[in-house]
């Protein structure tokens, strides 16, 4: 279960996404115009509160800057695979899959989801080790695309490859070295899209498992963009060529 701690950080999530809180609990004689506005907003939605003393709220928050606030988020109800190639877009001829490999920025994460969902992809596959997963900020970061657009979190992203080639999916991966950019595919067929991590990409073996891997075609002197971005570009072009 995660911690959400401070005024500011528990506001945005009881305004935004109420439904995530599990419990509320605060400092016994906490008062303040924006904690009342938190507790009137909990009472509202029905958010469980509890007064504690502030050793409590040590223990949950512990070394950090709680301000006498803190909230517990309910763990995301995460998809199967098997669902989220169900969830495929009403307008879409064939499944879009996104794969993050080890992307560990919540921000990245929900920046990806919300491109996802309006690029009309069926949804997004996770690994469940050294990744950043669903949190109240990621779900802040995809302005509430998280509740549309399925994820799931899985053991194995290469068996998780090999399960969508048996399932008739193209799989290309994200590479900056690739020598064949984004234009050039047809992107006929399933897809899976696979995205690295920020600082490394797509890690070996799951480079090798890929049976395409495309660039983005850059003119600046940075190397490469955000991988929040260049899913972005990448998806909007298997789009594009898609509306063809």
């Amino acid at each position: 279960m995660q911690v959400i701690y401070g005024i500011n950080p528990l506001l945005e999530v009881v305004l935004s996404h109420p439904a995530m809180l599990e419990k509320i609990f605060v400092a016994e004689g906490r008062g303040g115009e924006e904690v009342q506005k938190i507790l009137k907003l909990a009472a509202d939605h029905r958010i469980p509160v509890e007064c504690s003393g502030r050793d409590r709220l040590e223990k949950l928050a512990p070394r950090r800057v709680h301000q006498g606030i803190v909230g517990l988020c309910r763990e995301h109800a995460y998809a199967t695979v098997d669902e989220v190639i169900a969830h495929r877009h009403e307008k879409s001829r064939y499944d879009l899959v996104v794969l993050l490999d080890s992307v560990t920025d919540p921000q990245n994460l929900g920046s990806i989801i919300r491109t996802a969902h309006c690029c009309g992809a069926n949804g997004l596959i996770i690994p469940g080790n050294r990744a950043a997963s669903v949190t109240a900020s990621v779900a802040k970061a995809s302005a509430g695309a998280f509740q549309y657009l399925p994820v799931a979190m899985v053991v194995n992203l290469v068996r998780t490859i090999e399960y969508l080639k048996e399932r008739e999916f193209w799989i290309y991966g994200a590479d900056a070295e690739a020598r064949s950019d984004i234009r050039t595919p047809d992107y006929e067929g399933h897809i899976a899209l696979v995205m690295g991590s920020e600082g490394r990409g797509i890690r070996p073996l799951i480079r090798k498992n890929c049976d395409f891997l495309i660039s983005i075609p850059m003119r600046g002197r940075v190397a490469s963009l955000n991988v929040s971005v260049a899913a972005g570009v990448i998806l909007f072009e298997i789009l594009r060529k898609w509306r063809n």
